[in-house]
């Protein structure tokens, strides 16, 4: 997880922060092997069923954000939605595995729609020869066409990938807030870390990289681009709304949208017929309150990373990297209050009365102590307040 505090107060910053509130969120890329240029917001949708959707990408789009779809469309399905969405081909990417099918797929959409001109190839390891071979055939066959490909986490195979024609590395193993992997295999890399090593070797090659999982608010956002990452990518973040994949469902009055990861065993057994018996599942399945339209959502993102940048005097978002300083920390929330639900609207915490809290604690499946507790500690605190 993004676990740490920037930090950049100068005087410079102090002038910036004089100069306006409103921060130039947009990034221009110019692609080290298409040579295409993309402008807008560089924060992006995961390629999940649950996030990466067609329904989801319009609205990013709006707000010149991106969105990798998940590589269970069909090419009758990217025709429908290329002509009934073809604002929004600009922003959006065809995702792909490794496999003939795949690649069958995505020729077909490429072809049919010129005007989508991003691949996302994807692997959860991309520490594999087969890996390497993928993105090469990729950009063999499509050497205008702007290639995302990973996961990965060090700066040797940062490289790699873009000598072999990717555009755009994707940084993240084990991360994500639907995923496993650290606890089934042990294997994974600190996300700030892997950020700042695998952008630090792709900028020398003229590459750029996402930051792609460890993001749980919009802080951490802020963090991954200051850390150097040109792009983020988040699942969880975007997941339980309007526009999200996923079954919604009604639980003791309120209502859950289903989120699940790509290796977990609801997404192998709904695409894949099950997990195969020589591995195991690396994902979770949850299901997660339902949180209304995708809007309310990115315009918290977008307030967040501005309120950054007038913190550190980065005038846009361009200088956010150079503007900031990380220090090691082992908090960086004051978390007295987090078990209340806050008020956004008017900027404080709601203390619930010691019934109110009782009666929640009761809803929320306590036994009669916990709710006690409860009641009592928010009573009191209710009183101070």
């Amino acid at each position: 997880s993004l676990k740490s505090s920037l930090t950049s107060f100068s005087m410079r910053g102090m002038a910036a922060r004089r100069r306006g509130r409103r921060r130039e969120l947009k990034r221009t890329y110019t692609f080290r092997n298409s040579k295409r240029t993309w402008s807008g917001v560089p924060i992006m949708a995961a390629n999940m069923d649950t996030v990466g959707t067609f329904e989801m990408a319009p609205v990013l789009a709006s707000y010149d954000m991106f969105t990798c779809m998940h590589k269970h469309y069909s090419a009758g399905d990217w025709a429908d939605f290329a002509a009934a969405h073809p604002e929004t081909l600009p922003n959006v990417a065809v995702s792909i595995g490794t496999g003939d099918r795949d690649f069958g797929v995505m020729n077909t959409v490429l072809e049919a729609t010129p005007a989508i001109s991003h691949i996302c190839v994807d692997v959860a390891n991309g520490y594999s020869e087969h890996f390497v071979d993928a993105v090469r055939r990729v950009r063999e066959r499509w050497p205008t066409h702007t290639i995302f490909a990973g996961n990965v986490v060090t700066g040797e195979m940062t490289e790699e990938l873009l000598l072999t024609g990717a555009d755009v590395v994707k940084v993240g193993i084990g991360p994500g807030s639907a995923c496993t992997t650290r606890k089934q295999t042990g294997v994974g890399y600190p996300q700030l870390s892997a950020v700042l090593e695998c952008a630090d070797a792709a900028h020398g090659l003229n590459g750029h990289v996402i930051s792609d999982g460890g993001c749980t608010c919009p802080g951490d956002v802020a963090k991954a681009l200051a850390a150097g990452a040109d792009y983020v990518m988040m699942g969880g973040m975007f997941a339980g709304h309007t526009e999200s994949g996923g079954d919604l469902v009604e639980r003791d009055g309120r209502m859950y949208k289903v989120f699940y990861g790509m290796s977990s065993a609801t997404a192998m057994k709904k695409h894949s017929g099950g997990v195969a018996e020589y591995r195991a599942s690396e994902g979770k399945t949850v299901q997660i309150p339902y949180r209304g339209p995708v809007e309310a959502t990115i315009m918290e993102l977008l307030g967040g990373i501005r309120s950054t940048c007038t913190y550190v005097g980065a005038a846009k978002l361009k200088e956010l990297s150079k503007r900031t300083t990380f220090i090691r920390c082992t908090a960086t929330v004051n978390t007295i209050f987090s078990q209340h639900k806050e008020d956004h609207s008017h900027g404080y915490a709601r203390v619930p009365t010691a019934a109110a809290a009782a009666a929640a604690a009761v809803a929320d499946g306590e036994g009669d102590e916990g709710a006690a507790s409860s009641g009592g500690g928010a009573g009191g605190a209710g009183g101070a307040a």
